[in-house]
Formats: structure tokens, sequence, C-alpha cells
């Protein structure tokens, strides 16, 4: 194969990058694209805030015109600075099934690691953790969530032959919704309430949210600041963010509490399963695309946890049952069937012990990798 390897640097090669991926999966039951116009937002200088602390760069492989394989080098010094490393990131990481394309592409990232005097390549990581992580190494015939991403088998021992080794693991599971509320953990949350002065804040309507926004997010950058491949948001990101998932979450499906300051001690966010609808809207909002996402947020049975954080001075008073309080009602009210975890860190276990008792099977796993540079 005559391989030809391709810095992007017009518009033109960002959307060549972006729709890779749909004509590398097309076919497959198991992958979920991404919104084409979100990405290319992402990964867009001028329309991302993660910029402000981050570098990055992006190349294509190409065999002929044809694209065959993509990657992001990405520099996150805010990360590395809150840890006192010198990492570099590879994200968007696709190929055909070819090692050669895989070297061209990895061979780019670390040489512009060693020009910026990095250490270490690690990946697959976006610039935040909100952006899709990790390479699946279990469930390849498992429909992923729209914040992790499915990828072929091959992956994981091609990286492996790169010099790459596992850093971490993610894991996900799929919860089955009993068929009566669970009566104990009402109770235990109506006594934390009254002993600790907290309550479920309630939501008119998305406004009433957004007036929580920041409050959460800091909350966030607390209860998240040691966790893998996480680096503290920025005022710009957390509007950023408050802005991109605002207009597709119902306050059902947002759960604060308040102590009696009117302060968020512990939050959870959880969203009807938009995985069939992305599908089916081929990564495009219009003509239909919008029309499939709105009806899955509005008539589904299967919903995804995305983000639960406790307030550090809480962590040990069971808050989190006041979360799962009002989590649960809307399980109930909406006929939910089955919850999916996100990517949780496989040595998280505090939240993997959230969902014990419950009839749940881990049916996912994606890892990250690592590989030191020789100078």
């Amino acid at each position: 194969m005559d391989l030809v390897l391709k810095e992007v640097s017009t518009r033109t090669d960002l959307v060549s990058f972006v729709r890779f991926p749909d004509k590398l999966y097309k076919g497959s039951r198991y992958y979920v694209p991404a919104i084409h116009k979100n990405q290319l937002s992402t990964l867009s200088e001028d329309q991302n805030p993660a910029f402000v602390h981050c570098k990055a760069r992006y190349w294509l492989v190409y065999s002929g015109r044809e694209v065959v394989g993509r990657i992001a080098g990405i520099i996150n010094r805010r990360y590395n600075q809150e840890r006192g490393i010198k990492f570099m990131r590879f994200g968007w990481l696709d190929f055909v099934e070819d090692e050669e394309v895989l070297r061209l592409l990895l061979d780019a990232v670390e040489a512009w690691a060693r020009q910026e005097g990095m250490e270490y390549v690690h990946g697959p990581l976006g610039f935040t953790s909100f952006d899709a992580s990790g390479v699946l190494v279990e469930g390849f015939e498992e429909l992923p969530t729209p914040w992790g991403r499915y990828n072929y088998p091959y992956y994981d021992p091609m990286l492996k032959k790169t010099g790459y080794t596992k850093d971490i693991d993610w894991v996900e599971q799929k919860i089955k919704v009993p068929s009566k509320k669970p009566k104990r953990e009402i109770k235990v949350a109506q006594l934390v309430k009254k002993r600790y002065s907290l309550r479920n804040a309630t939501f008119r309507n998305k406004n009433d949210i957004r007036k929580y926004a920041h409050q959460t997010f800091g909350l966030v950058n607390g209860a998240y600041s040691g966790l893998y491949g996480f680096s503290s948001l920025s005022k710009e990101q957390i509007e950023h963010l408050t802005d991109e998932f605002l207009p597709i979450i119902h306050p059902d499906f947002v759960s604060m509490v308040l102590n009696d300051s009117d302060e968020v001690v512990a939050f959870g966010l959880v969203m009807p399963s938009l995985s069939k609808a992305l599908q089916k809207a081929r990564g495009r909002l219009f003509p239909f695309g919008l029309l499939h996402i709105l009806w899955a947020l509005r008539y589904n049975d299967n919903i995804d946890m995305l983000l639960i954080g406790v307030s550090p001075e809480y962590q040990n008073k069971g808050a989190f049952t006041l979360v799962f309080e009002k989590v649960i009602n809307t399980l109930y009210k909406r006929g939910i069937k089955e919850v999916e975890t996100t990517r949780e860190l496989e040595d998280n276990l505090k939240v993997q012990q959230l969902w014990a008792g419950y009839d749940m099977r881990l049916h996912k796993r994606a890892r990250c990798y690592i590989k030191a540079l020789q100078c």
C-alpha cells in the first residue's frame, strides 16, 4: 500500500478527518456516528475554549486519494501542570487494519511530542473528560453510548505491537431497573435529608437548571480532580458545556442536592439513550437527524448515567442517596427499563459500589495506553 501522511491544514481536510469513521465502520451494527457539526466545533481552535490551555495537531494517512487513518495529538498544559508531568495525548484514532498506517499516525504524534519536550504519550484521550476516550477491548457486540465509541477488535493488538501498554481501563455496566421502587434507598434518603438539612432542588424549566450550572461544574472540578485524564474546567469551558447540554436536558433527568445555604453538594445527570437516534441521524442534524434525537429524548426506555458527584464534605454522609431518590422517581415515571453507566475508571470502586445489589452486568471495557518516549 502506497501511503502518504498529511497534516490537517484546511477546512476540507478537517471535514475528511471528521467523516473518516463513517466510511471505516460503514455497515457495522455497533458504530454510533458523532454529529459532524459538533466534532468540527470541538476540533476548531476558534470554537473550543479548551484551546486556551491546549494545543492540537491532526494528521491523516492517505492511500492514493482515499483516507485510511486519522489521529489527533493534544497537549493539555493544564493537566500537565496540575500533575507535574510532561504528557502528550493522542485521540480521534481510527485506522484500517494495516500496521504501517498505525505506525505513521503514532510516529507523527511522537515526533511532535519530542519537539515539545514531552516524556510520555498516552491515549486515546480528548481535550477534556467530556470527549470520547479509550479503545474498546471488550464488548464488541454491544451498542456503545454516545459518550464512548466503537472500534474494531484489531485496535488493541496492533497498538501493543507499536510499543504501547495498558495504563488504565474504563468499564461500563448495564443495570436493569427493578420492577418495584427500592424502598430502602428512599427511606435512607429521607433520613439523610433530616440529619444534614439537605433537599432536592426543584426545576420548573431549564433556566432554573442554568442558575446552578457553575456551582455544579465547580463540584465536578473538586470531585473529579484526582481522576485519570481529568483537568479542571475553566469558566469558559463551563459556559460552553452548559450551552451544549442544556438544550437536550429535561429537568426530570437532573438531580441536584442543596444544603441549607442553597449550595450544590451533590448532583447526578442522566439522559435518554441517543445511540440508536444517532445511528439514524448518520452524523447530520438536518434534515431529519434532529427529529430522531428529539424523539429519542422523549420516547425511550433506556437511559445513560452521564455524571455523578458528591462534595468531599458530604461523601460519607449518604448525600448520593438523595441524588438517586430523584433519579429513581424519574425511572418509574418515564417507564425506564435499563440504565447504562458511561465509562467509569476500573479503580473507581466508590462509584461502582453504588450499583451493588442491582441486577447488572459489566458488558464493556475500554483501555487507555501509554508509551515512554526515547530521546
